[in-house]
Parts: C-alpha cells; structure tokens; sequence
C-alpha cells in the first residue's frame, strides 16, 4: 500500500527538480527521500524519475503518479484540517448564500440537519448575480442559485455546480383571464400572450425571464414589459389588478392568492433549475466533506417541499 510520505517526496521532487533539494525542501534527509522514491517504484513497477548531474525529472508514468498524489495529499491536508478546526471549535462553519425563495422553503431544515452533523450555516441571502459574484470572489463556501436549461451562469471555471432541485414554472393569471379556465397551460397558450403587460426581475439576465423573451422572439414578438422587480408578492398583487401576467416558480406560490389563477406550463423548457455552487478545492474538483454534507441535507430538504406537493396552483 502507497504511503503518504511516497507521494510528498515525489511532489517535493517535481517542485525542486533534485532529489537533494526534495530533502531540504522537506527537511528529511536525502536517503530517506530515496527510500520512498525507490518503495514507490517498486509499487508501480516502472520509473517515477530520470536522473541526471544535474537534477532529476518525473517520467510520463511518474507525472501521472504526480497528479493522482496531489489530489489524495490535498485531500488528507483538508481532512486534517477539518478535523482540527472541529476539535478546536466543536463546529465547522460554512459561509452559505441562498435567494429568498429557497430559504423560505429549506432554510430551516437544512440548518438542522447539518447542525446534528457539527456543521454550522452563516446564511446569506441574494439575488442571483450578487450570489454568483460572492462565489467568484471566494466569499462564500456554497450557494444556491437558479438558471434554465441552456443558459448558463458566468461562473469561474474553478466553481463547480450540482443540480439539487427542479422547479416547475406557472403562468400567473388574473381571474376570469380567457386562459384561467384550462387546467394546464401548453407554450401555443403563453405565445397568445403577445398583447399582454409582463412583469419581470429586476435583472435582464434572469434566467426565467430570458426564457420568455427568447420564446416570444422566436416567433417574432417583443414583449411589453409593465415593471420589473424581485418581490413575488409585487407580482401577485398587480397580477391581481389584472394590470400584468406573469411567470413564477413553484417554490414561491406556497399558499392561495385571492384573485389569482396559477397554472402549471406544460413544455419542458419552462423550468427552474436550481443549482448548489462551490468553489473547488483541488484538482479532484470535489468539495469539502462539509459541503458535502450540505449538498446532500439541501437535496432532502427539496425531496421533502416534493413530497408535501408544492405549489398551490388554484
């Protein structure tokens, strides 16, 4: 079996370019940087370096070594780390940013189930280019953030991303609308809204904006945008007013309204996609054990807003 101290000699080798360098680097001396060098040939069973007067290089076999050994040492130095940061502290804290729909919804749970776990949530709360800002910067360990299939966010390419949740999109309709009456909703039906007001998000960026006009644009059409902000309720209360329509996600329309119909799209592109970001550690492109256990905590904090049905859609 591979010993950790095989791998750090080899790192210190490639970084140095000289076995003798390697051992100060270190601080170990040169045989014993050898003898991890030679125990972790015999392992492979063919050449980790080429040696020479003046200095030694990794062979292809040896390069490749390199890379699998730095993902394992960065993970055994992270594991240590965390472990240490939970003695001294009893808690891991991780810097966590969500919108407001989403913590409305899972906030709650998800502290609980990480809380049992050590793990500790300093929240955050954004819209979704500030949040994708903030994990760009390094300001925040994880956040939850939305798009649409197909278009995608301006991530770094050091951010990794998982899907954790998909939420279907409504048609907001005033009562007594011509639409109101269907049960459902198919895209030939939100084409025919060409003529109406729309309210969208403050942003022109929004994914689920962007989806609408895209729809419309396909078929020729501008839409005639009435206002544009971030508070749902807004939208419900002018929806309301019979002065707009609008589209809003599941997630946001968890009780009745009075003088609003909300319809389910049924057309596969309409679709929140809501996505767990963080920045990756290492080469490996894995996140924390903590975040890990975050990711999966949002995953069942979303299963359980499935099982309980919802959105309202009367």
């Amino acid at each position: 079996m591979a010993d950790l101290r095989q791998f750090e000699a080899l790192r210190a080798v490639h970084a140095e370019g000289s076995v003798t360098a390697a051992a100060r680097r270190l601080g170990w001396g040169q045989p014993t940087v050898d003898y991890h060098l030679k125990n972790l040939e015999r392992l492979v069973g063919a050449p980790l370096l080429v040696r020479s007067p003046r200095g030694s290089r990794l062979t292809p076999v040896g390069m490749l070594l390199l890379e699998r050994a730095q993902e394992i040492l960065t993970l055994s130095e992270r594991a240590i780390g965390d472990a240490r940061e939970f003695s001294r502290l009893g808690r891991v804290r991780l810097r966590f940013g969500t919108f407001a729909t989403a913590a409305a919804s899972i906030l709650p749970f998800v502290a609980d189930r990480v809380g049992d776990l050590g793990i500790e949530i300093d929240a955050t709360f954004g819209e979704v280019p500030a949040l994708v800002d903030w994990i760009n910067r390094g300001a925040l360990d994880a956040a939850l953030v939305y798009s649409a299939p197909g278009y995608e966010l301006p991530f770094r390419p050091n951010v990794e991303t998982m899907e954790v949740y998909r939420d279907p999109l409504m048609l907001a309709l005033p009562a007594g609308h011509p639409l109101a009456s269907r049960p459902s909703i198919d895209l030939a039906a939100v084409l025919s809204l060409r003529d109406e007001r729309w309210v969208f998000a403050t942003s022109e960026d929004d994914a689920m904006d962007r989806l609408v006009v895209d729809a419309f644009a396909a078929e020729g059409h501008v839409l005639d945008v009435a206002i544009r902000t971030d508070d749902f309720q807004v939208l419900l209360g002018m929806t309301a007013a019979r002065m707009v329509v609008g589209i809003i996600p599941s997630l946001a329309t968890t009780a009745a309204h009075p003088g609003i119909v909300l319809r389910p799209i049924h057309d596969p592109s309409f679709v929140r996609s809501v996505l767990i970001a963080t920045p990756a550690e290492d080469a490996s492109h894995r996140p924390s054990p903590a975040v890990r256990h975050l990711v999966a905590a949002v995953r069942d904090g979303f299963a359980a807003v499935r099982e309980r049905g919802g959105a309202s859609t009367g």
